[in-house]
Order: structure tokens, then sequence, then C-alpha cells
């Protein structure tokens, strides 16, 4: 693309191009031989050619939806002429599958390996709630630790967090909202990224803490301590109780050291949130990139967010390893369109306003941008949400779009690290994986630093290159993993953001 185009046109086949620069109305187009209609805000669609009413449009050289009316060259493409419809995807299983690079050298990073052998990137002390009747209780034993200064003496110890949650009880005992919670809860109590863990309940809701236990296969010990505030006799003895756990477990958790561990036992989860419509042209692009460099190491990088790859699921049943993994991931496809059926709503409800302010118009525009995060290397596996992960390489979870639940199902899933790109600023991060914020245009970088570790904006200029800054992005990734604190790790984002999924009916 010329540095000197006000339009970036990504395939020769588009229909659109995409601002560079804010347009005025009769703006020549260089190349192209057309002057713009209408404004165009900086990042939005401009039609290169004369569009009949319902004829489909098209961005990366696929469909981004149809034309609602007549649209003339020059015009801005957006929310009065731009609509969904039903088209025919050719899912073409496996067609594109080949042999998964091998990385030339095998790079390290400083992790802190665990006695059964997995690798840590963070060292901290978890405190779950089986329900949200002990919520504020687990939030009691996170503040003693860090209102009263008692982790002075432990220096290894990242922090002791809590994760309170409004669910665990008044739903089906045997339902899919409960099963979905206890893999959720499971998963963080077995996250490699905990040192130890306490799970704190009530004692007569629906997600007993006995039943969670069964449910995950999760066993007692010095570094899985449960407790009930009723049978701990009240809230301050339940407290109390905690703090003695906690405490036992502080010295050991504090003795880890951090060591070379090879790249391959990186677990990345791959989010967007807060996007534009330049997050599909370089943030998400070059976050693929990085992750196919993880992936030649032999490490695992995990898409999510099953909203908004809907439109752009054809591209990657093609590179299923086998026929049963892209069959798993259009069952998915099929589960939400069901499931926002029955509940009165529509797959394009996404994307969000803030989506379409930055010039993303039909969720099929921005799941054409979202997938790029996942690179194009083979998928080897489709996982429910929340899920263990356990195949290497480039994999996919079935979480709903919104940032904080799509995470917390990754997390759940094993995910030791995060990569999150952004075009609008989302500030977002993660508890207990350290979340990289990679913003998507110079604009975004220069007025929102602060929250952001990484910026793709010098793609647009044309001073940078997806390969060069996807390199440099894997790189900060393997930093971050040894220890070094990102932006939202400084202002302690994370717990708060814990959002298991409700699936079902609260009764």
């Amino acid at each position: 693309m010329s540095e000197l185009s006000p339009v970036i046109i990504l395939h020769p086949n588009d229909d659109v191009a995409i601002a560079r620069v804010p347009l005025a109305a009769g703006d020549s187009l260089p190349g192209v031989a057309i002057n713009t209609i209408d404004p165009i805000p900086f990042g939005h669609k401009v039609a290169l050619r004369d569009l009949a009413s319902g004829a489909p449009v098209k961005r990366y050289n696929q469909i981004i939806g149809f034309a609602g009316q007549a649209i003339k060259a020059g015009e801005h493409v957006h929310l009065k002429n731009l609509v969904m419809g039903d088209f025919q995807r050719d899912y073409a299983f496996c067609e594109d599958t080949r042999p998964t690079p091998k990385a030339p050298r095998q790079d390290v990073f400083k992790g802190i390996v665990r006695k059964d052998g997995r690798v840590a990137t963070r060292n901290y002390i978890g405190v779950l709630s089986s329900v949200n009747c002990s919520a504020t209780l687990v939030q009691m034993i996170a503040d003693h630790y860090r209102l009263q200064g008692a982790l002075e003496r432990y220096p290894n110890v990242d922090g002791v967090i809590a994760f309170p949650h409004p669910f665990g009880c008044a739903m089906d005992a045997k339902g899919e909202c409960l099963q979905a919670l206890q893999r959720v809860l499971g998963g963080y109590a077995r996250h490699v990224n905990f040192a130890g863990v306490v799970i704190a309940g009530l004692g007569c809701e629906t997600n007993l803490i006995s039943t969670l236990m069964e449910a995950q296969a999760l066993n007692e010990g010095k570094f899985l301590h449960t407790l009930n505030i009723q049978d701990a006799g009240g809230t301050g003895r339940a407290l109390a109780a905690a703090i003695a756990a906690i405490d036992a477990m502080l010295p050991e958790a504090d003795k880890v050291q951090r060591m070379d561990v090879p790249a391959s036992e990186i677990m990345l989860a791959l989010e967007c949130g807060g996007s534009d419509s330049y997050s599909g042209i370089t943030a998400n692009p070059v976050l693929g990139a990085a992750s196919d460099l993880i992936v030649a190491q032999g490490g695992t990088v995990i898409l999510a967010e099953t909203p908004e790859i809907y439109g752009a699921e054809h591209l990657l049943t093609r590179r299923a390893v086998s026929r049963e993994v892209g069959e798993k991931l259009v069952a998915r496809i099929r589960w939400w369109e069901e499931y926002t059926a029955r509940n009165q709503a529509s797959m394009n409800n996404n994307p969000s306003a803030g989506n379409k302010e930055g010039g993303l118009t039909t969720i099929l525009e921005k799941s054409l941008g979202a997938f790029a995060k996942g690179g194009s290397t083979n998928l080897t596996a489709v996982y429910e949400y929340a899920e263990p992960v356990r195949e290497r390489g480039f994999v996919f979870m079935d979480t709903p779009g919104y940032d904080p639940v799509a995470v917390t199902g990754q997390f759940a899933g094993g995910a030791n690290m995060m990569c999150f790109t952004t075009g609008r600023g989302s500030a977002i991060g993660g508890k207990p994986s350290p979340s990289i914020k990679i913003a998507s245009n110079n604009v975004l970088w220069n007025r929102q630093q602060e929250d952001m570790d990484f910026n793709a904006g010098d793609i647009i200029e044309g001073a940078a290159t997806v390969e060069e800054l996807g390199e440099k992005l894997y790189r900060m990734v393997l930093d971050v993993a040894s220890g070094k604190r990102t932006k939202s790790e400084a202002f302690g984002y994370g717990a708060l953001e814990f959002a298991p999924w409700l699936i079902g009916v609260v009764m």
C-alpha cells in the first residue's frame, strides 16, 4: 500500500477501500479515478464502484454484507447502506492444512517451574468463591493481604487475588450453566500461575464445594484449601481459617525462582476488544504473525469469541487438521445461531457501538479482521467454554465475544499469557495471567499510551510491516512471560474482570 494514498485497498477484488485519513466530500482518490461523495471518517469505508441494491460487498476479498440500497462509487459505506444477509460458505474441510513450520532455534524465557513440571509466568495465591454468597468473604481475605502489608516478607509472591462472581445458586444442578461455572472454577483452581488456592463457599448453595471438587477431580491439600461460612461458624471464623491456610502456603510459595524454559511452554490467549476498522489490518495480523512464531516453537495459542469469527469460520475449517475438528467448529456456530434465536437476539448485535464508530459495520466484517489473530497454522482442536486445553498449536475455544467472559474461559483453559488488541482503547487486563495491550492505530497509541504496551499503528503509515512487528511482539511476549510487568498489571486490572459465562436460566 502506498504511503501517499489516502485510502487502503486490501485486495484487488474488494468493493471498498479504508480511509487512511479523514476524507472530505469531493476528495480525489488517486489510482481508482473516483472522488468521494460523502465525508469519510478515519478508518471508515468508501465504495470503489457502483453497487446495486442487494449486491454482496467485499472487503479482504470476502463478503462483509450486502448493499441495503444502491451505492455509488465514492459513497460512505456504513450503517445506512450495508446490511447482513444469508450466503453459502464453502467449509472445504482440511483443504488448506500444511506442515507446521519449525523454528530454526529453540527460544527460552524465564519461567517458574512447578513441582509437576508445568511452567508459570506469574506466582499468585488465588481465592475463589463457589457462590455469590461468599463473594464478600473472598474479597475480605484478599484485602487482608493487600491492605495489611502481609506480603512484604514474600517478594516472590505476586499477590493474593480474590475472584468473586454473581452466580453459584438458583440454577439447574445438572444444567450447562452450572457445568460451565464448575469448569471455570476448576480451571482456576488448577491454574499454573497459582502457587496455592483457597475456595470459599456459604454451605448450602447449588454449587456446593464438595460437588465442585468431585466434578472437577480436585483434591484438597496444603495448597488447595476449602471452607464454608456455615461450617466455620460464621464470617469472622471463616476469614481467620482462610488467612491461616494462606499463611501456611506463603513461605513455600515464596521459594520459587525463575529459570530458562523453552518458549513451547507459552499458552497464549488471543483477545480483541474495542476494535476498529484498523484492527483487522494492523493489530490482529501482527498478533497472528506472533502466534505463528509461538506455534513454530511448539507453543499454544487460543483463538476464542465465537460470535466474532461468525462469517469467517469457513476460513478456519479449511485449516482444520481433521474433518472432526472442522465439524466441531461448525457445530458451535450452529449452537450460537440457535442460542441467539431462542433468546430473540441476533448475531449481528455485535459489533458494539464503539466498533461501529471505529468503522466496523457488520459482524461479518468484524469477524474477518478478528480471526487474523490466529495466524496461519493448522487448527488442531476445538474446545467448549473453559475446557482444559491439551492440544498444542493453534486451537479454538467457544466463548462469547464479551471480553471479560471470553478471557475468563481462556484462563480457565490454562492460558498463562494474553495478548489483547484494541482500536478504541480497551484498558482491560487479566489475572492470574498477564495481558499485553496492542493498539491498532497511532491516534490511540498517542492518546492512551498509559494503557497500551505495543503499537501496531505504524503499519498504516508504511513505517513497518506485519512481519517486523510480529517478531517484535513475540519478543515482548517472552519478556512479559519472564516477569516484565505490563501496563494493565501496573494499574491492577484483572480480578474484577473475572466473569464466568452465565449460559442458562437463573431461577
